[in-house]
């Protein structure tokens, strides 16, 4: 219905001024997450590169509107960012036979912020969750891209700023797997349904990399955007 009307020209025009603008996803049924997926990341974390995709889940309610607060936990010093390319599943993927099958089963792509508290993450047992599952800890959006409008995957910049400042400047081309190498390996281990989120990793940049960025606090205003899939600005509170 909606590419009838757009090819009609009848779809309405929406003023937006003044409007809350929600994740293009607002509940998956599972969000996935591949850790060190880039290899400047893994070289500023001191992380050497993984032979295998490295694996984590993200607790569903922590997605949240592009532009929506993003909550410092209470005890938290080290709440940090990550720009990321989120692929969102529009088919079922169960074993998928090969990396190229899974074009068939993309919907599409759109900019992802993994917050991460890293003292939770490395420092509170070594269990990955609790780190990356905290409230609002995924602003997701403003759009879903389709693939025919996103173009190739693999070549596309992504770039997140705090207060202004650049931080994160990468591209899709240092992923070292792949996003079609993603959904196939998690398929072999995952069923992966409609409207499931995937996010693939950031590139270098972090506070938690070899730098001297600082973790944000209360007050940052925080930029995400990658090339073609719009542009997340979201400022930080406290929980």
């Amino acid at each position: 219905r909606a590419r009838a009307a757009l090819s009609d020209g009848t779809l309405p025009v929406l003023d937006s001024a003044g409007l809350r603008v929600g994740a293009p996803v607002a509940r998956p049924g599972l969000l996935a997450c591949i850790g060190l997926n880039y290899s400047d990341h893994a070289a500023e974390t001191g992380a050497t590169p993984p032979a295998e995709p490295v694996v984590f889940l993200k607790a569903t309610n922590t997605v949240v509107g592009p532009d929506d607060t993003v909550l410092v936990p209470r005890t938290s010093t080290k709440t940090d960012y990550e720009v990321e390319l989120a692929v969102v599943l529009g088919g079922r993927a169960r074993y998928l036979a090969s990396p190229e099958d899974a074009d068939a089963v993309i919907a599409g792509y759109a900019v992802s912020n993994d917050v991460s508290e890293r003292e939770f993450q490395h420092e509170r047992g070594g269990q990955w969750t609790k780190g990356k599952s905290c409230e609002t800890f995924n602003p997701l959006g403003p759009w879903l891209v389709t693939p025919d409008e996103a173009g190739d995957p693999q070549d596309l910049g992504l770039r997140l700023a705090v207060n202004g400042q650049p931080r994160q400047d990468g591209t899709t081309k240092n992923m070292l797997f792949g996003v079609r190498h993603v959904v196939w390996y998690l398929s072999q281990f995952l069923v992966l349904e409609p409207g499931d989120v995937v996010n693939t990793g950031t590139p270098a940049g972090v506070a938690f990399g070899a730098n001297d960025f600082p973790y944000l606090s209360e007050g940052d205003e925080v930029t995400v955007e990658i090339d073609g899939l719009g542009r997340q600005q979201h400022r930080i509170g406290r929980a």
